[in-house]
């Protein structure tokens, strides 16, 4: 019933322009017949609640049925938040200023959330920090994310442009440790690690490309997967337009095959973390490794499927399926 139900919603809130559009660029691509890519999505929808842009990311008009199975779908994501994600307590997630004050500890960075009244603590702070990342409340993605430098001169002006815009979240830029630094300077290339019931399940590199300020895949940036038992960067990272590197386009530094800096000590920081807010279960951590050690960006209650397996980061074309199957069975245990 469940299952109906978000394939109804989804039926509803398609978008069919997008959805026929995919089934022409595939068809043109790969020389597939358009109806039988027509009733293959819509068998795909019904049989693994994948939408048509799952289709069309994770090829799974190339998988047979066993290995559309393992791959995890809109649909299959979206069930296990609803199943480990306590609704009373995702405000402290979806709210940045609700996270910072809630993980203070874990930030390592000064910030400062604004109101109308805090124009003397917004110079103080740029006294201290003149270049600073600025945030909305409550965007993902990386949407409203912006770098600044701001002075004496402007600083009211700045303060001001701010709050109309709601970015009212103020942060010390988060220094990285020079091993990930050196991939892509003008951005921080943050540590993707989801955690399910306080364990790290998987976890990728985000890099930023084109001298942009975020490294998030939705921007322009690139991921690699990250062996979560060994710290390494065991397949070459891509694209959201498929591109595929094993070193960086602009700075030519290895991408395949880099070593995660102070990997165990990462990955037990997450696990603590993970115990401030135990009843969402299911989050994916944004960290930065610093030059001292891991420090926290943001915690994500809706983890992006987006970045799970994709098709040149799979083996025998298995998706992450069975890892989930397997820790809500060591979930069920525990109990």
């Amino acid at each position: 019933m469940q299952k109906l139900k978000y394939l109804i919603k989804r039926i509803i809130n398609m978008n069919f322009d997008n959805f026929f559009k995919t089934i022409n660029e595939i068809s043109e691509k790969h020389k597939i017949n358009k109806i039988k890519l027509f009733f293959d999505i819509i068998v795909c929808g019904i049989k693994y609640q994948a939408g048509y842009s799952d289709y069309k990311l994770y090829e799974m008009y190339k998988l047979n049925k066993k290995q559309r199975e393992t791959i995890v779908t809109r649909g299959y994501n979206n069930a296990i938040i609803k199943k480990y994600n306590d609704k009373r307590f995702i405000k402290y997630f979806s709210s940045k200023a609700l996270f910072n004050q809630k993980f203070s500890k874990f930030l390592k960075r000064d910030y400062l959330i604004l109101d109308e009244t805090k124009l003397l603590e917004f110079q103080n702070f740029i006294t201290l920090h003149p270049t600073i990342i600025v945030k909305p409340d409550s965007l993902s993605c990386g949407k409203g994310i912006e770098k600044i430098t701001v002075n004496k001169k402007n600083y009211t002006q700045v303060f001001n442009e701010l709050l109309l815009s709601n970015r009212i979240i103020v942060e010390e830029v988060a220094s990285q440790c020079p091993e990930l630094a050196k991939l892509h300077p003008a951005s921080v290339n943050t540590l993707r690690i989801v955690t399910l019931g306080g364990k790290v399940i998987v976890a990728f590199i985000r890099i930023g490309n084109n001298s942009n300020v975020v490294d998030n895949f939705n921007h322009g940036g690139m991921v690699a997967p990250i062996n979560i038992e060994t710290g390494i960067v065991d397949y070459p990272a891509i694209d959201k337009d498929g591109n595929i590197y094993d070193k960086h386009p602009l700075t030519h530094e290895d991408i395949l095959w880099l070593q995660i800096p102070k990997w165990p000590r990462v990955k037990r920081f997450v696990e603590k973390a993970c115990k401030v807010i135990p009843e969402v279960k299911y989050v994916a951590w944004d960290i930065c490794l610093s030059k001292e050690g891991p420090i926290i960006i943001e915690g994500n209650d809706f983890p992006g499927h987006d970045l799970y397996k994709l098709p040149p980061h799979r083996q025998d074309n298995i998706g992450l399926v069975p890892i989930f199957e397997k820790r809500m069975k060591e979930m069920e245990n525990e109990k």
